[in-house]
């Protein structure tokens, strides 16, 4: 198992250091990022995969007994009623390993998350001219 201090220069490469009932889980939560932002580049970050597009859009890490998914303050905030049902924090929230994924909820969160970077970018663009 990928530890917070294992460096690792690629999400295939951090994938793979989970079992393999965590790996498909990271590869389901992976996919619905890409699908819901496919213009979102990859990259590691802080030691796990994150997703960026003007600005960071999401974090997602592997653990022992969950899968931490970090869609910043916002995105929790934004989504408050549907994460009530699992263990969050100001910007994370933990999916345990031996439930099914809320990926249409990931689906969700990410788009908002595209939305708000964009009108950020946006409104960043007006304020110069």
């Amino acid at each position: 198992m990928i530890s917070t201090t294992t460096k690792v220069s690629d999400v295939d490469k951090y994938i793979a250091g989970f079992p393999e009932k965590t790996q498909r889980l990271l590869q389901q939560i992976r996919g619905r990022i890409k699908k819901a932002a496919p213009m979102a580049e990859e990259i590691i970050s802080y030691q796990m995969p994150a997703y960026k597009y003007r600005g960071m859009l999401v974090y997602f890490a592997g653990y022992k007994n969950h899968i931490g998914f970090y869609p910043t303050a916002s995105g929790i905030a934004g989504f408050k009623k549907e994460i009530s049902a699992f263990k969050a924090a100001k910007g994370s929230v933990q999916f345990p390993l031996d439930k099914p994924l809320p990926l249409e909820l990931i689906s969700r969160i990410v788009e908002f998350r595209v939305k708000e970077n964009l009108e950020k970018a946006t409104n960043k663009m007006k304020k110069k001219k």
